[in-house]
């Protein structure tokens, strides 16, 4: 496969602690000037989050979504179940699986800036925050998988890499300047500040044009209706699978590679989150933009791209090369 990202564009991370959400302490650097030896140093880990205590926004915003999960149930219709499908694919799939995670985060393709912006956008309807974040806390966990300072390591429990790792601590969704260190390539970037700092103006504005066109459509029933399913049951599903992906794979399924870390190649994962859960195979040669390495692996995530290549509109794909009968992560 191609080159890896350079240095510049994906530095060593910050010196990390043993916990998973952020804390902000000062970092000085004895080299650089006074008004310079000052800087945001941003640890992770679970001790840090526990003595933080609970963080009270996410958690009640993560019950309200359960409960209108649970509430729209008894609110279903073939006609809210496919729109909530298709609102389900462009957030999980083209925003977090083909945008943040294979595009921003690990640079396996290109696209143009445009549809780079619009993927994001899509994105943001995951309620999993906006892209410095995001990416910033995954390029961590590939530094550091399953040792101290991993922000969602099983290693540490199930329940914590699956959810703990959200609901203590504090936040850093919108502190973007503390993240620059991390992501120096979106830093760069003005639109990506915005949105990170927005990010739930696309979910908020989606809930109320589903709402309104369900009224439309149907009167408050169908309002209801619309937006139980295509947005708190949608946002309910995608964090769980996404957090799956978190948790479950980094404790059962197969090994093709022997990485340093605990990463499983898990099929029902995969399933749900359109090929997310090959994570070995993934955590082996983080750039492929190619999660499924064999003809059973079904991939949707890569087949998106694949498409977009087709169409003109996705370059430079990276693809994994590797000796099936001694099959080795890349750089060993």
């Amino acid at each position: 496969m191609g080159a890896p990202p350079s240095s510049k564009d994906f530095p060593l991370m910050a010196s990390v602690a043993s916990a998973t959400s952020p804390v902000l302490v000062p970092d000085f650097d004895s080299t650089s000037t006074h008004s310079e030896s000052v800087r945001l140093q941003v640890r992770m880990g679970r001790a840090v989050s526990l003595s933080e205590g609970v963080n009270w926004l996410t958690l009640i915003v993560l019950i309200v979504f359960h409960l209108g999960a649970v509430a729209a149930l008894f609110f279903f219709t073939w006609q809210r179940l496919t729109v909530m499908i298709v609102l389900y694919v462009l957030a999980i799939n083209v925003g977090i699986g083909m945008c943040y995670h294979r595009l921003l985060t690990h640079r396996g393709y290109q696209v143009p800036k445009w549809l780079e912006h619009a993927m994001a956008v899509c994105a943001t309807l995951s309620l999993e925050g906006g892209p410095i974040f995001w990416v910033a806390t995954h390029r961590v966990h590939h530094q550091l998988s399953d040792r101290d300072g991993d922000p969602h390591t099983p290693r540490e429990g199930g329940w914590w890499a699956h959810l703990g790792w959200l609901v203590w601590g504090n936040a850093l969704h919108a502190q973007t300047s503390a993240l620059e260190r991390y992501v120096p390539d979106l830093s760069r970037d003005r639109f990506y500040l915005w949105l990170s700092k927005y990010h739930w103006v696309p979910l908020t504005a989606s809930g109320a044009l589903l709402f309104g066109l369900g009224w439309l459509w149907g009167g408050w029933e169908n309002a209801v209706g619309m937006l139980l399913w295509g947005a708190f049951f949608r946002v309910t599903l995608g964090l769980h699978t996404t957090w799956l992906v978190n948790s479950a794979t980094h404790l059962w399924g197969s090994r093709r590679f022997e990485t340093r870390d605990d990463s499983r190649n898990n099929w029902w994962v995969a399933l749900m989150s359109g090929g997310e859960g090959w994570h070995n195979n993934h955590h082996a040669h983080p750039v492929s933009a190619r999660h499924g390495m064999a003809w059973y692996e079904v991939d949707l995530n890569y087949y998106g791209i694949w498409l977009l290549e087709k169409l003109g509109l996705a370059r430079k794909i990276q693809v994994a090369k590797f000796d099936r009968a001694n099959p080795k992560p890349a750089g060993s």
